[in-house]
């Protein structure tokens, strides 16, 4: 695996969104905190755009991601907004250009699909970050957010969580992977899926039914994923549902009954997917993970 050079003052950061709209009002803040830490800013022609659900045509949220990454002065691209729209897009685009100048793309939720085909196709890492909205004033001095710009310019990265009744004790090293479930799952079988063998993978969801999860996890499951791993790293499991008739397990419960067979750590309450604090993890680079009693700790391995 190889990764994007790391940021210096006066990199250049292109914003653009290939999935859901978002508005300028939103991006503006995202472009204030960027160029305080002393960061150039690109803003593409889909920010602001708007096509019914999507931030622009197929075609134009297309040209504008594909001029991002051939922009040879573009040095890490930041997502506008997740929602959906990438794997409308991802089989068209051309990576020459990013082969030639690696650049951090930045991003979670529906962003799952370029980081996996990235890693998948390419070798290459990238960061499972906040996108715009999460950039503010008030937030720009926060941990998770600080947390981002060390990501970018390469400085130390480790997390503790909390602990949880369903860890699995165990110390493991391995190749970051994954990102959001229902992604993961859209994956398999196309050029982008998510490679877990001998790897840590992470997860997260939102606002998805309990029987739903539980069918993912298993399309997982049948598919090999789960078989050869590291360890399991579970962030946020946001806004759960249940049916008028219960599912009969807690989303924790579904997930480790998947696992309870393999001997790999698991951890839970990992703080990164769809809620405010949300941590930058570094796709497709070597981390440790170490699960006991007092929590979880995930550290990048340079």
């Amino acid at each position: 695996m190889s990764h994007p050079q790391y940021l210096k003052q006066g990199s250049v950061i292109g914003i653009t969104c290939p999935a859901g709209y978002v508005s300028e009002e939103r991006v503006a803040p995202a472009v204030e905190v960027l160029q305080e830490w002393g960061f150039q800013v690109k803003t593409g022609k889909t920010v602001g755009k708007g096509a019914f659900y999507f931030a622009g045509t197929d075609s134009e949220r297309l040209a504008d991601l594909q001029d991002m990454l051939d922009d040879r002065e573009v040095d890490a691209i930041l997502m506008g907004r997740g929602g959906y729209g990438m794997s409308r897009l991802i089989d068209q685009l051309d990576f020459k250009g990013m082969i030639q100048k690696p650049k951090w793309i930045c991003g979670f939720s529906d962003v799952t699909v370029l980081h996996n085909h990235l890693q998948n196709n390419f070798g290459m890492a990238s960061l499972h970050s906040p996108m715009c909205g999460a950039f503010r004033s008030s937030t720009k001095d926060t941990d998770h957010i600080k947390n981002f710009r060390a990501a970018l310019t390469g400085g130390a990265l480790s997390y503790q969580t909390e602990t949880s009744p369903f860890n699995r004790a165990g110390e493991t090293e391995g190749i970051l992977t994954g990102g959001n479930l229902s992604l993961l799952t859209h994956l398999i079988g196309s050029v982008s899926e998510v490679d877990t063998k001998g790897k840590i993978l992470f997860i997260e969801d939102i606002d998805e039914y309990l029987y739903k999860m539980d069918r993912m996890l298993l399309t997982l499951k049948r598919a090999g994923k789960l078989d050869h791993i590291k360890g399991l790293i579970v962030g946020y499991l946001t806004q759960m549902q249940d049916t008028e008739r219960p599912f009969g397990q807690t989303i924790e419960e579904i997930i480790y009954d998947k696992v309870k067979e393999y001997n790999y750590p698991v951890c839970f309450k990992f703080p990164c997917g769809h809620e405010d604090m949300n941590y930058t993890l570094s796709l497709g680079m070597k981390h440790k993970l170490t699960v006991n009693g007092s929590g979880g700790n995930l550290e990048l391995i340079r």
